[in-house]
């Protein structure tokens, strides 16, 4: 007698778990249509990486490009400014990692590991005075003004922030330097991002 009720306690046993995996393989596969429709679609997928021509941004000038609802500002740098950039000592900086998501997280942020001149794929002829930054500050999100400033860099002027002219914050709230997005280059003067 206690066998069969073993043996009925083992089928028993198998029953539940063979209906309750079936069960969850119905839930899941009657769940992933609704899952699968929150993914962006084609149009918002093409957004995350857009080219940009930057052979017309003439030396001292800077454009602003949207990237994924933030602009971007790039800006071909004068011989003056990449010198003011370069003559900063790292250890007076606020925050002295790159923030470049091209560099490894701990890269510091010197000039050479913010400017674009040794991006991936080229931009030799720009060299140095490329700079690919988003354009947000990094206390609360607003705008920063181009060529403004203590640092003749950016200013936001909701809180007073400074950045110098390679984007690193000198001065005010903001905690950390201006983002660098990815970016590669595709020829000598079109930069994919993102």
């Amino acid at each position: 007698m206690a066998t069969t009720e073993m043996g009925e306690a083992t089928r028993r046993d198998f029953l539940y778990i063979a209906t309750g995996a079936v069960g969850a393989v119905g839930v899941g596969a009657l769940a992933w249509p609704f899952i699968n429709q929150m993914n962006p679609d084609a149009s918002a997928l093409a957004l995350a990486s857009i080219e940009v021509d930057v052979s017309n941004v003439a030396e001292g000038q800077q454009i602003k490009v949207m990237w994924r609802g933030k602009p971007l500002f790039i800006r071909n740098r004068t011989d003056k400014e990449v010198e003011e950039a370069k003559a900063v000592d790292i250890s007076e900086l606020r925050d002295p990692l790159a923030r470049n998501l091209n560099l490894p997280a701990d890269a510091q942020a010197t000039d050479e590991n913010r400017a674009a001149g040794g991006a991936e794929g080229g931009g030799a002829d720009l060299g140095e005075k490329l700079l690919i930054m988003v354009g947000v500050c990094t206390h609360l999100g607003c705008i920063p003004l181009g060529e403004s400033g203590d640092f003749d860099g950016w200013f936001c002027p909701c809180h007073g922030s400074h950045y110098d002219t390679a984007g690193r914050i000198r001065k005010g709230p903001a905690p950390e330097n201006l983002l660098i997005p990815p970016y590669k280059f595709t020829s000598e003067t079109v930069v994919t991002i993102g």
